[in-house]
C-alpha cells in the first residue's frame, strides 16, 4: 500500500471519528464488535484539507479536537498534522508489541519532579456538577496513583474561584463546557499553556460510563498516554504512528475506546494500564 492511500486513510478515520468517547449517543461495545475485521474496502474515502479542516471540531475555546479528545491549538498546527497524517506509514499489521505519546521522537511525559506535584483546581463555574467532578477527578487519578507511587495529582481548592489557563498556581484547571461533540478533553505533557486543561460537558452523568472512569482515561492522556486503539491490533479506529508501546495489546485497557472493537464496555482499569503506567514513571 502507498504513503499516500495509507494517508488518506488514516486522515479519513481521524475526520470521521470525531465523536469517539466522547459522544453519549455511542453506546458501549458489543460482543460483535470485537470479532469485527477491518480490510482495505472498509477504509473511509480520503478527505481533501477543506473537507478535513470542515469535518474537524473547534470547541468554544477556539481549539481544534481531533482523535476525539485530543487537543490541536491552531489553524496551522492542523494543516501539519493533517499534512503528516497523509504521509505517514501504515501501522494496520505492522509492529504488535498502554502506549505512550511521543513529541520529536521522545517520549511526551512529565519529569519525576512535575509527575509528583500534578496541581489542578475545579471551576466554580460547574455549579451543581462541581462536587460530582472534584469526586470523579479524586477517582480518576487514584487509579494511576495506585499503579505509581510517583504519580501525585493534588487538588487546590483554593483557587477554584479563578480556574482557568490564566491561573499560574496550578498546573490545569478543569473547566466546564457545553458542547454535543465529547464528554470530556485533556491535553498532553507537551501542550502549551493556553490548551493544558481538563474541559467536562455535562453529559459527565449521563454518558453511561462511571465519571471517575472517563476523568481517569483523560488523567491517562494528561500524562502521556495515547488511545490503545491506535494500535494496528484494534483494527480500526487508527489515529497516528506518533506513539511508543509499553506493554501488549490491551482491548479492556481504560485508553480504549469501547466502541473501537474494545473488549471491555465500562472504561475499566486494566492490568496492563498499571503495567504500563509503571514502566514508564515507576511502580
Amino acid at each position: 500500500m502507498s504513503l499516500t492511500r495509507t494517508g488518506q486513510a488514516v486522515v479519513a478515520a481521524a475526520a470521521l471519528a470525531a465523536a469517539a468517547l466522547a459522544s453519549p449517543a455511542v453506546g458501549p461495545a458489543s460482543a460483535s464488535a470485537q470479532d469485527s475485521t477491518f480490510t482495505e474496502a472498509d477504509r473511509p474515502a480520503p478527505p481533501t484539507w477543506s473537507e478535513f479542516k470542515a469535518s474537524t471540531y473547534q470547541d468554544p475555546t477556539g481549539v481544534y479536537v481531533v482523535n476525539g479528545d485530543e487537543p490541536v491549538g491552531t489553524l496551522a498546527e492542523l494543516r501539519a498534522y493533517y499534512e503528516k497524517m497523509m504521509a505517514t506509514d501504515d501501522l494496520n499489521g505492522g509492529d504488535t508489541s498502554l502506549v505512550v505519546n511521543t513529541n520529536g521522537g521522545a517520549d511526551d511525559v512529565w519529569s519525576a519532579s512535575q509527575v509528583g506535584d500534578l496541581t489542578y483546581c475545579v471551576s466554580d463555574d460547574f455549579g451543581s456538577l462541581k462536587s460530582t467532578v472534584v469526586d470523579a477527578m479524586a477517582g480518576g487519578a487514584a487509579l494511576w496513583e495506585g499503579a505509581s507511587s510517583a504519580i501525585d495529582f493534588v487538588y487546590d481548592p483554593s483557587q477554584d474561584a479563578s480556574c482557568s489557563t490564566d491561573n499560574d498556581a496550578v498546573l490545569f484547571p478543569v473547566e466546564p463546557i457545553e458542547t454535543d461533540e465529547y464528554i470530556a478533553r485533556a491535553f498532553f505533557p507537551s501542550s502549551p499553556d493556553a490548551e493544558r486543561n481538563v474541559l467536562v460537558d455535562d453529559s459527565l452523568t449521563t454518558s453511561g460510563w462511571a465519571p471517575s472512569a472517563i476523568l481517569g482515561h483523560e488523567l491517562g492522556h494528561a500524562l502521556g498516554f495515547r488511545h490503545e486503539h491506535t494500535r494496528p491490533e484494534a483494527g480500526t479506529c487508527f489515529e497516528d504512528d506518533n506513539w511508543r508501546p509499553l506493554t501488549p495489546y490491551d482491548s479492556v485497557s481504560i485508553m480504549h475506546y469501547p466502541q473501537c472493537n474494545g473488549g471491555s464496555d465500562d472504561l475499566s482499569f486494566s492490568g496492563y494500564d498499571a503495567q504500563g503506567v509503571a514502566s514508564l514513571y515507576g511502580s
